[in-house]
């Protein structure tokens, strides 16, 4: 087995063969890796090979920590392998160790699509030195632990007759009252998806990134056939909108806005059914609907979009969650006293932003 990090020339050799391993994952694409460095990410995409064919794969973030001449080591859903073969984990972890010598890396996360249930990785994870870092059962993780999946390799019949008739009903609800939805979304359409955006994250509390973020994902994502936007559209005016992923055979729904008007149409059901629709045409086998909260009780204020994902009949999966291998016991404390503080500041920065907005 050799190693070695890969350059710009060799991107559609190195996706390839992230889209062909069943555990693979956009976000371990060499396009994300593009993207997050526009945020103070830098992407080292790590490559194992055998007899001149590729075995594995490592696509990781390294980011600098501020005041440190230290970095941290992220690998969102990798690394890419047959999690059968323990020796090639061995040595592709070897591989990546050096390069955190060579970065002054304090430890390398890493949150692979692979199942809670699996308990025999879990074990070769905690064999290997990694150790848990779970942070909560809702959205405190970088990646979503729990999700709804559907596998969507039935026909379209059969995909609606497994629907929760309340959805079904809503999708044709959607339909009846004029909804249409525009799959051939210009990048001029972008502003009015962020648009929506904003409104929807101001109503449910949630953060949005910057317009500037959204730019870099069409550029390198919807521009290459990686992603699509979708937007709803009733009596002339754009009332919902979606960003989908899509690589291999697997797509994501990634980002869903909704105006505060119009929400009794249901924009929001006929778009899910025509990404669906969109990713059976692409050849995809799974649809993941991404992130729902862990904590399933009715009083959760997220059990509406769980209750809405349920409805399309996915499989509501957990993930193993995050594990950090460790470098430098000492910096790694470090980093898990300071960056707490620095996350509540944040957080109270943004309360007071809003404040003075109202």
């Amino acid at each position: 087995m050799q190693a070695r990090l890969i350059t710009e020339n060799e991107r559609e050799y190195y996706n390839s063969f992230i889209a062909s391993i069943p555990k693979g994952h956009i976000l371990q694409s060499y396009e994300w890796g593009e993207i997050k460095a526009k945020t103070g990410w830098k992407p080292l995409r790590l490559l194992i090979e055998e007899n001149g064919k590729p075995i594995a794969a490592i696509s990781v973030l390294k980011r600098i920590i501020p005041g440190l001449k230290k970095a941290i080591f992220y690998a969102p859903r990798g690394p890419v392998f047959d999690i059968e073969n323990k020796e090639v984990f061995g040595f592709l972890l070897a591989e990546v160790e050096k390069l955190a010598k060579d970065h002054n890396a304090i430890f390398l996360k890493i949150d692979p699509d692979i199942p809670a249930d699996n308990k025999e990785f879990k074990q070769l994870l905690l064999t290997k030195g990694f150790r848990s870092a779970e942070k909560g059962d809702r959205f405190e993780g970088v990646q979503p632990k729990y999700v709804f999946r559907l596998d969507i390799t039935p026909d379209e019949e059969t995909l609606l007759a497994n629907m929760h008739t309340k959805t079904r009903y809503n999708i044709r609800l959607a339909e009846r009252k004029g909804v249409t939805i525009n799959t051939e979304c210009p990048k001029s359409d972008l502003k009015d998806f962020y648009h929506i955006l904003q409104e929807t994250c101001e109503r449910d509390n949630f953060l949005v990134r910057s317009y500037g973020y959204f730019e870099d994902m069409w550029d390198y994502l919807v521009e290459r056939g990686y992603a699509k936007l979708f937007m709803a559209e009733h009596e002339g005016r754009y009332i919902a909108g979606t960003l989908a992923f899509i690589f291999g055979e697997k797509a994501w729904y990634i980002y869903g806005a909704s105006s505060n008007s119009y929400r009794n149409v249901m924009p929001n059901y006929l778009i899910q059914w025509t990404m669906i629709q969109w990713a059976k045409e692409k050849g995809c086998t799974l649809y993941d609907f991404r992130g729902v909260p862990g904590n399933l009780t009715e009083d959760n204020p997220l059990y509406g979009l769980f209750k809405f994902k349920k409805g399309f009949n996915g499989v509501y999966s957990e993930f193993i969650g995050e594990f950090d291998l460790v470098y430098s016991p000492f910096y790694y404390w470090l980093w898990h006293t300071a960056e707490p503080v620095y996350q509540k500041g944040i957080r109270k920065l943004i309360a007071l932003k809003k404040r003075l907005r109202a």
